[in-house]
């Protein structure tokens, strides 16, 4: 059985300090004559334990579990016989406490160095304040989709304004040789300076080789167009009617009264010799009005 070290270290000492005597032996207690040898009793033989008996009971005795894991090792005993026994176990114990210490040294310098670790983002950025929900932000809702607002206007104004060919334009044209038109509220003097190239054209739409409906929709969306863009005349040519049945013009009375039913058209004429005589007409289109921002 192993000793504390405390106690092998006080055993070693009181050894240490009792003087050295050579306990007597047999011999010297009890001296023979040389001349006779003295017999040496043979030692008696212990006797045997009886072997257990099994037992003849039906009922077998249960075998104790095996253990799964090995006996922990016993710790050596300190065997001390001299002054330089005790001095090596003395050296032994401080270098046991200078290894303790170093390593509680190191763990306590890791933990440290972990502490610090832990903190190096908070020293470097500052004070954090901390949400009132943990793990949530504060994210703008997703504005809802744009609505193609203008679109759905221009459609409603397009059905509103539907050009129909059952409009009579007969007692809105001025009663003159070119069959003139401007809106109530439009001088004459509009008509006679548009008809003397006062603006200048900025675009033209030819409807030659279109059918009724195709000429229609395109006048409708080339008047829609120019007026969005700010243009103010524009030049429509519909032909002299030279090479349809009867030499007679089919689209001109048309664009007449399509142009008419647009609230976009201020005014128009036929136009000029140079600018294409009775086979064109030429369109005085409103202004745009200012947007302030």
């Amino acid at each position: 059985m192993s000793l504390p070290v405390h106690t092998a270290l006080r055993l070693a000492l009181e050894r240490a300090r009792a003087p050295k005597t050579a306990p007597p032996t047999a011999a010297a207690a009890n001296p023979a004559p040389a001349s006779t040898p003295v017999a040496q009793p043979r030692p008696a033989s212990a006797p045997r334990p009886p072997r257990p008996v099994p037992a003849t009971s039906a009922t077998p005795t249960p075998r104790q579990p095996r253990r799964s894991s090995a006996p922990a090792p016993r710790r050596a005993s300190v065997r001390i016989t001299d002054l330089q026994d005790l001095a090596a176990v003395a050296r032994h114990l401080r270098e046991e406490q200078a290894r303790l210490e170093a390593e509680e040294k190191a763990r306590r310098e890791a933990a440290a160095r972990r502490e610090a670790e832990r903190h190096q983002f908070s020293r470097a950025v500052g004070p954090v304040t901390r949400l009132r929900d943990r793990n949530l932000a504060r994210l703008r809702r997703p504005l809802p989709p744009p609505l193609p607002v203008q679109h759905d206007l221009d459609e409603q104004r397009v059905l509103r304004e539907s050009i129909s060919d059952d409009f009579d334009v007969s007692t809105l044209l001025d009663t003159d040789d070119q069959l003139s038109f401007r809106r109530p509220g439009i001088g004459v003097e509009v008509t006679r300076r548009l008809r003397a190239g006062h603006w200048s054209i900025q675009r033209q739409l030819d409807l030659h080789g279109l059918r009724v409906d195709e000429a229609r929709e395109a006048l409708g969306e080339f008047i829609r167009t120019a007026h969005k863009n700010g243009i103010r005349c524009v030049r429509v040519v519909h032909g002299k009617g030279l090479g349809s049945p009867g030499k007679s013009p089919v689209l001109k009375s048309r664009v007449q009264r399509w142009l008419v039913q647009k609230h976009e058209v201020l005014a128009f004429v036929q136009a000029r010799p140079v600018d294409g005589g009775a086979g064109a007409m030429l369109v005085l289109l409103q202004p745009v009005a200012p947007r302030y921002s």
